[in-house]
């Protein structure tokens, strides 16, 4: 079988290491990558048998896998459903899915098509990001399962349960308003902390000295890559948007409580949230 991912960064690259890694060479592995930055490291780390052009990926692919920016998947989608022949499978990882899925919904071959969403990830970017093991034990979440065609379908399962992934379906639309809240506001939270400190604290050793594991952790996400996250929360800013006043009004309450020397209040608060602690508890968060 003959896989090409198109887009080399952390997922695309972590796919094709895996992939390449495990499979004992039982699979062959294309990569079509535009930066020719990442392209020359993609090469240089063998994430893939070989580099190729679009048109011979669609000639030679069995499961074209589209790890680029979503903005990038919604204006080529319909174009790459065009090209693929009978059997060919076009699987996508993007992070929002109701526009992607919406551009192709009356083609006539989007029933070759599989939208899935791994949950899988870390604040870097670029082929040197890849690494093994990245999506074991993670989520995958599968949207519109029942437009894909059931040969279709199980071509991507397989090279999900490879890959050590759970799945769960969802709606395109469920995806979307579930990612705003623990995703995508959670990249918002973390550039806010980051901007905010540093408008503050212009001494920036003095930030190095001074920060703790939990500074680290929160503001870890600040580091993600802009261009990437610039285009999902564009891509899904009316749910983002609904999170992001909600979050308001919840600072908001810190914020009452601080005015008005209300110890009881900001400590209701901070018990409330403590109870986030029945859901992440049951989280793998492992890399």
């Amino acid at each position: 079988m003959t896989i090409a991912i198109f887009g080399l960064g952390l997922i695309g690259g972590s796919v094709a290491l895996e992939l390449r890694t495990r499979s004992l060479g039982t699979l062959r592995i294309l990569g079509v990558e535009k930066n020719p930055h990442h392209a020359q490291e993609a090469v240089q780390l063998s994430l893939v048998d070989a580099l190729v052009e679009e048109d011979k990926a669609f000639a030679e692919a069995d499961i074209v896998i589209l790890a680029i920016p979503v903005n990038t998947i919604k204006e080529n989608l319909n174009r790459f459903l065009d090209e693929i022949k009978s059997g060919q499978v076009i699987v996508d990882m993007g992070s929002t899915k109701r526009h992607i899925c919406s551009s192709v919904k009356d083609h006539i071959n989007r029933s070759r098509y599989v939208a899935a969403h791994p949950l899988a990830g870390t604040e870097f970017s670029g082929p040197k990001a890849a690494h093994l093991d990245l999506f074991k034990g993670k989520k995958n979440i599968i949207c519109e399962s029942e437009k894909s065609d059931s040969d279709a379908l199980e071509m991507a399962l397989k090279v999900f349960e490879f890959l050590g992934l759970e799945n769960l379906y969802l709606s395109a639309e469920d995806h979307d308003k579930h990612m705003a809240y623990v995703s995508h506001l959670s990249h918002i939270s973390s550039f806010t902390l980051s901007l905010t400190v540093q408008e503050i604290e212009k001494d920036e050793k003095q930030i190095f000295n001074l920060a703790s594991t939990g500074f680290a952790s929160t503001a870890r996400l600040a580091k993600s890559n802009a261009n990437t996250w610039g285009q999902i929360f564009e891509a899904n800013s009316e749910y983002l948007l609904e999170a992001i006043d909600l979050y308001i009004n919840n600072l908001n309450k810190f914020k009452k409580s601080l005015v008005d020397q209300d110890q009881e209040h900001s400590k209701s608060l901070m018990l409330k949230a403590n109870d986030i602690s029945r859901v992440l508890d049951g989280i793998n968060f492992n890399h």
